[in-house]
């Protein structure tokens, strides 16, 4: 994962301070791509541990097109808990909860996690649900998968999440915006275009997570796996996250991990976290960080 080091490095060089919506501050660039050979192993960070079963778990919830929390909560998986928490202080419900308690009661109470659990029409939705102005719906995985099957040469071959009709509705609109996906000589590749990354907290499981998107479409569509590009749009360090990227860049990588599928998937809803096995990940410690919401 020479090429994320490389990147982190490229923005807090040559990043320009700038203010943001969060109010943080940020170091950014504006426009940058690296790419990974999918072949030569799977594009998991070494220099510090990710939440792998986040990813995981993460992923399949959009496949699913669920867009409320509790089910990820469910599964100790905590990677959206602020935006609705935050979402829930400000109403007249609120009665000093901590996170951990707002947390408990979504798990505990089905009709809490119904109204507050909520994210509104977030990936999954738009992945799997579109609204069309007919009131009619499209699947894009599907649609993907079986343009794919049918005509791999389409340039047409395109999922987005950036739905302008509903993205104020969203908690956090699409950071990961939309996917290409391109077919040559039985090898699939993916390009993602990343409209806001997080280079030090967000980019390195936004990697991990579309490079396991793109294994999985390979293997349903019986396709071996090429490239996965990352196209970023504004990509930055934030303020508060100076010091664990001087942490970051004096690890020295180690050998990339395998990814194993269950081989008898052949479609792409079936999928659940123990058809996906990681292998010979040896990562180096946690680097934490707080989460600008």
């Amino acid at each position: 994962m020479q090429s994320y080091l490389d990147l982190l490095t490229y923005v807090k060089e040559n990043g320009i301070d700038r203010t943001d919506r969060t109010g943080v501050g940020t170091r950014s660039v504006f426009g940058h791509q690296l790419r990974v050979d999918l072949g030569k192993g799977f594009p998991l960070l070494t220099t510090k541990k990710i939440f792998w079963k986040g990813v995981v778990e993460e992923l399949l919830w959009f496949l699913r097109g669920d867009t409320n929390i509790r089910s990820l909560v469910q599964k100790g998986v905590h990677i959206w808990d602020d935006w609705p928490y935050e979402k829930f202080k400000k109403s007249n419900e609120y009665e000093e909860e901590t996170k951990n308690e707002f947390v408990q009661k979504i798990i505990e109470d089905e009709a809490f996690a119904s109204q507050w659990g909520e994210l509104g029409p977030v990936y999954g939705s738009q992945w799997r649900f579109w609204q069309k102005t007919d009131g009619t719906q499209i699947d894009q995985i599907k649609n993907l998968i079986d343009q794919i099957k049918a005509n791999p040469d389409s340039r047409r071959l395109i999922v987005s999440a950036w739905n302008p009709g509903e993205v104020d509705q969203m908690a956090l609109p699409p950071c990961h915006s939309f996917f290409q996906c391109y077919v040559l000589e039985g090898k699939l590749s993916l390009q993602l275009y990343q409209r806001s990354a997080d280079v030090f907290l967000g980019v390195p499981f936004n990697i991990a997570s579309y490079a396991l998107l793109t294994h999985m479409i390979a293997q349903v569509c019986d396709l071996e796996v090429g490239e996965f590009v990352h196209t970023f749009g504004d990509v930055h360090i934030y303020s508060n996250h100076v010091d664990q990227v001087e942490e970051q860049l004096s690890r020295k990588p180690s050998a990339l991990p395998k990814i194993k599928l269950n081989s008898g998937i052949k479609n792409i809803k079936d999928f659940t976290s123990e058809d996906i096995e990681i292998i010979g990940y040896e990562p180096q410690a946690v680097i934490k960080a707080p989460v600008a919401v």
